[in-house]
């Protein structure tokens, strides 16, 4: 598979007083002029996992994704796409219901289904599922753009970029609703961490704007935290960003640790070109929203891979 457009770990952190503003902020800060070229294929998984509104928690908000359309726009790509595929249901009735389909017409965006084919076959480095048809967009894509919510997850422990990916490509056609019929869920964080070895990620876009704690991917607490967005160039870094405002170090979440030792994106803050607001202050403002007091996990230092 090819490589992703960028291998230096860019990440943005940005709080603005709208999730569309800290988005754009976001970007900004991202060299985006290297991520997509004209005419190039770009295709945006937005996180649809269930019928669920946006202030949940459980899925993106509509006028963020057509904000990232338009900012797509901007670099003169040959198409846009949107494509996913939800796992607690079918992709069209959320699109309609939460309002993606206007949004799509309104930007004049293709959507494509990922539930159904056409398909191509993707070889996978997991015990259970060593194989399974995947629409054969993937071997379209110039950029691919992750986009979705982060949340606390029953199974993975944290639901970010990586997994919206791993989860969302998946048909459901084949592998049933919610995908476990043909063995995903028997080792899910191995099954995600083999995803991630063949779908690269251009850019991973990590809203908290309206994260969840608890049990997710669906039934958690949304946490409103306002606006505050990470954004990468790296997913891995994304994520583990993400993780850490949840309190998780590298190995606690064990599809990130494992994606780390095989040095397929970076978990060390120190390593990361980190811009817009640092790393601390975003744990306090995640924390006292989530917890209602401050619980930051690199109060004294940003702490390493392994901690201090």
């Amino acid at each position: 598979m090819r490589e992703r457009k960028i291998k230096q770990p860019y990440v943005s952190i940005t709080r603005n007083e709208s999730e569309q503003l800290s988005l754009t902020e976001a970007l900004d800060l991202l060299p985006i002029n290297d991520i997509i070229k004209e005419g190039e294929v770009v295709v945006i998984t937005p996180n649809w996992v269930n019928l669920r509104p946006p202030a949940t928690g459980a899925v993106v908000g509509p006028r963020t994704l057509k904000t990232l359309i338009e900012y797509v726009k901007r670099y003169s790509p040959g198409e846009i796409i949107v494509a996913t595929g939800s796992g607690g249901g079918e992709t069209g009735d959320i699109f309609k219901s939460v309002g993606y389909d206007k949004i799509l017409e309104e930007e004049k965006v293709r959507f494509i289904d990922l539930n159904y084919g056409p398909y191509t076959e993707l070889k996978l480095a997991h015990p259970v599922v060593p194989i399974t048809k995947i629409n054969n967009l993937l071997e379209k894509i110039d950029v691919l753009i992750s986009f979705c919510q982060l949340k606390q997850h029953e199974e993975a422990t944290v639901t970010a970029s990586i997994k919206n990916i791993a989860l969302g490509w998946p048909p459901a056609e084949i592998h049933g609703f919610p995908k476990k019929n043909l063995g995903i869920h028997d080792e899910l964080h191995g099954f995600i961490a083999a995803m991630a070895e063949k779908i690269p990620i251009d850019l991973a876009i990590v809203s908290a704007d309206k994260a969840m704690i608890g049990t997710g991917p669906s039934d958690g607490k949304a946490v409103d935290t306002r606006g505050l967005v990470i954004a990468s160039t790296d997913a891995l870094a994304a994520d583990f960003i993400g993780a850490r405002l949840l309190g998780f170090l590298p190995q606690g979440v064990q599809y990130i640790y494992s994606l780390y030792k095989r040095k397929l994106g970076e978990t060390d803050p120190g390593k990361m070109i980190l811009k817009g607001l640092p790393l601390q202050e975003a744990e306090k403002i995640f924390s006292e929203a989530a917890y209602g007091q401050e619980i930051i996990l690199d109060k004294d230092k940003i702490k390493s891979v392994h901690g201090n």
